[in-house]
């Protein structure tokens, strides 16, 4: 990184190429915006993002919002862009779980965890992405009709119209948010269990009750806590229905993305050195005991940079969903431009919400690699 020092010593001649660098790159963006204005005046299109809010007159699968096809624009892309961020997130932590799985069965030393974890990455990672979420998308619809859905202990239906499960009976922007606010818990206990014994039983009560006062604070007076589905007529009734799309998207996504983080946390397993696991059996350690303390806590700093990777990969892995039919934020950017024409400013919109996104993922990384860096390593 440049500092003052540094430039200090530069001479003159350098200063001035670097400023004639910067103008140039701006000249030419500025020129290049310019053209593309009288380009589109030419054609008749008119620029800006006053179309934002023009009503968009057609509907979608999948909104975590109440939604109408009066909706406007600006409307519609939120709900792309929180329909993306849904499922990139689920994405992400059911596919980190998994991985870490699969990446231990690959570090055991049990022949048959190792050719099962080798066949599952081979297969999940050697097929293209969006062919997977195709080829499951397919099988989903053709599940049975409602009235010979599959079931499960009759709280869980399978059909061709989606997976409907038990829910609860509290608006779904307030699910969202106690989901949202339970995975950051978790992590939190997880983090502290590394630590004393008395603080992780505490943060867990802590969480544990805060997720009661949420759930009892958003349900509806006179109702239920869950809401159950049964059936009634040529549909269910209560729950929570999953869409073929979405059930598909995150399906796909998590296990193609946890055969990447099962090669990750392997290679990061590897690296431990044999020595300090010899150790850990000396001194009488459980096979449990030595990856719980020893290895992983050693692995974690090799596995965190490229697990951070396979993080923003997952994030942007959700537009494959277009496919599909899914209506996360590229599918909603591509129907605006096929409808309202104004294709550089939603194609900037695209851009922008993803580097939102990814740029607060690519912080976290940095956050968990300070804490897990060596205390005094590289100062």
């Amino acid at each position: 990184m440049l500092n003052w020092r540094d430039v200090h010593r530069m001479t003159w001649r350098e200063i001035a190429l670097q400023v004639g660098v910067v103008v140039l790159v701006l000249a030419v963006v500025v020129g290049a915006v310019r053209s593309a204005q009288i380009n589109l005046a030419a054609l008749g299109i008119t620029s800006g993002y006053s179309f934002l809010e023009r009503d968009t007159g057609w509907s979608y699968s999948f909104s975590l919002l109440e939604r109408s096809i009066d909706d406007t624009y600006a409307r519609t892309l939120t709900i792309g862009f929180l329909n993306t961020l849904f499922v990139g997130l689920i994405s992400i932590v059911f596919a980190t779980v998994f991985g870490f799985i699969i990446g231990t069965m690959r570090d055991s030393r049990n022949l048959g965890l190792q050719v099962a974890s080798s066949i599952y990455i081979q297969i999940f990672r050697n097929v293209p992405l969006i062919l997977q979420i195709v080829f499951l998308y397919s099988i989903l619809t053709h599940f049975p009709r409602p009235k010979q859905a599959y079931s499960i202990a009759d709280m869980i239906f399978m059909s061709g119209r989606g997976i409907v499960i038990p829910a609860l009976n509290i608006p779904i922007s307030a699910a969202v948010a106690v989901l949202v606010a339970s995975i950051v818990l978790a992590v939190g206990v997880f983090w502290k269990m590394r630590k004393k014994r008395h603080a992780t039983l505490a943060w867990l009560l802590g969480t544990i009750i805060f997720l009661l006062i949420a759930i009892a604070a958003f349900t509806p007076d006179g109702s239920t806590v869950w809401s159950m589905p049964f059936l009634k007529g040529l549909n269910f009734r209560g729950g929570i229905t999953l869409s073929t799309e979405l059930v598909a998207m995150i399906l796909g996504i998590v296990l193609y993305s946890a055969a990447y983080i099962a090669e990750v946390v392997r290679g990061g397993l590897d690296e431990v050195p044999k020595g300090l696991t010899e150790a850990g059996k000396s001194l009488g350690m459980r096979p449990f005991a030595i990856w719980w303390n020893i290895k992983m806590p050693m692995a974690l700093r090799s596995i965190i940079p490229p697990l951070g990777n396979q993080w923003i990969f997952t994030m942007k892995a959700t537009t494959v969903g277009v496919a599909i039919g899914f209506s996360d934020l590229f599918f909603m950017v591509s129907t605006s431009i096929t409808q309202s024409g104004q294709t550089l400013e939603l194609i900037a919109i695209l851009a922008s919400g993803f580097l939102l996104v990814n740029f607060s993922l690519a912080q976290i990384v940095n956050l968990l690699n300070r804490q897990l860096a060596l205390k005094g390593y590289g100062s």
